[in-house]
């Protein structure tokens, strides 16, 4: 039965359930429920269906643990539980730090399981070179893939750490960033790459699909010179940019396996050069299937302006586009149909009230009574409901946060700036509680099994050290 619900699982698409009544080294049985990958699902919807234990009486009593790390997770966790781990079953967080190490952590004691370190770690140890990417579980629940700062993606055993293999995904890892998380669908492993700050050349934004089982490098759609297949060697295309870096990476329809990005600044001509786009790729990243760029894109892009900042959001029959320029966009999926291009046309463009630049995922909660949006930048929070190809606000504050995530029907926005996590009716938008937090910039929460975990920092600091809070129900 066990199998056969993975399998079920993993054809569909969604995240991974564990059967109940599993043993912990603790011997407290558990009904547990896998968080797989950042965003939740392949939509990267970050609306978890599975039941919390928390709620709006509760969340206010939660007692922080603060874990300390072998450096900083400038990203998000993911979540496995009552899986095997050095020969005994444990409800596990797996992170990876901004210089590629991927740890494992015991959910209820805190207890560090196993470290993977990247065999060239001291080499960019304390150096800009990094990675803000976050790990996804194979569907198996025995392996996991996660990046590191040598532009390389690796296949480690969640029972102990070690890795199945390694492959590199850029010719030039000094310039070419893996920022966003990783995706699995179908035996594939998919992961994205950009640049890094300050956009300096030469680097091209690309879409790389790897073997699960073996590692092997099948394609890479480059959206600078994407008539070249393969990977690139920077300096041979004559166009530098492009990025692909939003915090949701690769968006994937789990009913097709189309995998949608947005580029960020790079020249854009609608035949061989992709920046400042709104991207659709088929499922092993071989075909264009549509595109969509704004009537300004090259502007966009002289200006740092560009939409890449966010990655596409599916909403049903539309897509939602953040972008640095202070707009969402909401798209028609149909209407950017086809390899033609397709500039400018969206059907709307609205501020996010605090008019600031979105550098977050998108939340995208769908429900009988229809699909609403909540958006997240510096200065404000928002939610938007999506109807007859429009946006129309729902309510709106002026607390800033990172990626927002809503799980049990609470809706989690961390505050970056140090002003905690808080939590929110999502309906309303009414605050519940704010839950004590230090400083950080890109990490963002997950929300399973009766405990909240978030990691604290930012690899703008070149720190070795980090922290994870978790937040447990007494």
């Amino acid at each position: 039965m066990r199998r056969l619900a993975l399998a079920v699982a993993a054809l569909i698409g969604l995240p991974l359930f564990t059967l109940p009544a599993q043993q912990t080294t603790s011997g407290t049985a558990t009904r547990g429920h896998d968080w797989t990958q950042f965003g939740w699902d392949l939509a990267r919807t970050s609306v978890s269906t599975a039941p919390t234990g928390i709620d709006a009486t509760n969340v206010k009593t939660m007692v922080r643990q603060q874990v300390t790390l072998d450096g900083t997770v400038d990203a998000s966790p993911i979540y496995l539980s009552g899986v095997p781990v050095n020969g005994q079953p444990h409800d596990a967080f797996f992170v990876t730090t901004t210089y590629g190490k991927t740890i494992a952590i015991d959910a209820l004691s805190g207890a560090i399981l196993w470290t993977f370190t990247p065999p060239d770690y001291q080499s960019w140890t304390g150096s800009p070179q990094i990675t803000n990417s976050t790990p996804v579980a194979d569907p198996d629940r025995q392996f996991l893939y996660a990046a590191s700062p040598d532009g390389h993606v690796q296949k480690l055993a969640i029972a102990d750490g070690h890795a199945v293999w390694s492959t590199s995904i850029t010719a030039l890892a000094q310039k070419e960033k893996i920022a966003s998380p990783l995706s699995v669908y179908r035996g594939h492993v998919i992961a994205v790459t950009g640049g890094y700050v300050g956009d300096a050349p030469p680097y091209q934004g690309k879409v790389a699909i790897l073997d699960a089982a073996t590692g092997k490098l099948l394609h890479v759609w480059n959206s600078l010179c994407s008539d070249r297949p393969g990977i690139i060697t920077p300096s041979d295309c004559p166009e530098s940019g492009s990025a692909i870096w939003g915090r949701a990476g690769a968006v994937i329809d789990s009913a097709t396996g189309d995998i949608y990005v947005a580029t960020g600044n790079g020249h854009w001509d609608g035949k061989t050069y992709w920046g400042d786009a709104v991207l659709r790729l088929n499922s092993d990243a071989t075909q264009l299937l549509g595109n969509y760029t704004p009537a300004n894109s090259n502007e966009l892009a002289a200006a740092d302006a560009d939409i890449g900042s966010t990655s596409p959001a599916l909403a049903g029959s539309y897509i939602v586009q953040g972008g640095k320029d202070g707009k969402i966009r909401l798209l028609s999926a149909a209407s950017m149909t086809g390899s033609s291009p397709h500039a400018g046309g969206e059907l709307q463009a609205v501020k996010p009230p605090s008019g600031s630049r979105v550098f977050t995922a998108v939340a995208v909660r769908r429900t009988a009574s229809g699909t609403t949006v909540f958006v997240t930048d510096n200065d404000g929070t928002s939610a938007w409901t999506v109807n007859s190809g429009a946006l129309y606000p729902l309510w709106q504050n002026n607390n800033g946060g990172t990626s927002p995530v809503i799980a049990g029907g609470l809706l989690y926005v961390y505050d970056a700036h140090g002003n905690g996590l808080r939590v929110y009716d999502p309906s309303s938008g009414s605050q519940i509680t704010a839950l004590p937090a230090g400083s950080g910039h890109w990490n963002s929460p997950i929300v399973i099994d009766r405990m909240i975990a978030l990691p604290e920092g930012t690899s703008r600091d070149h720190s070795t050290t980090g922290i994870l809070d978790i937040w447990r129900l007494k």
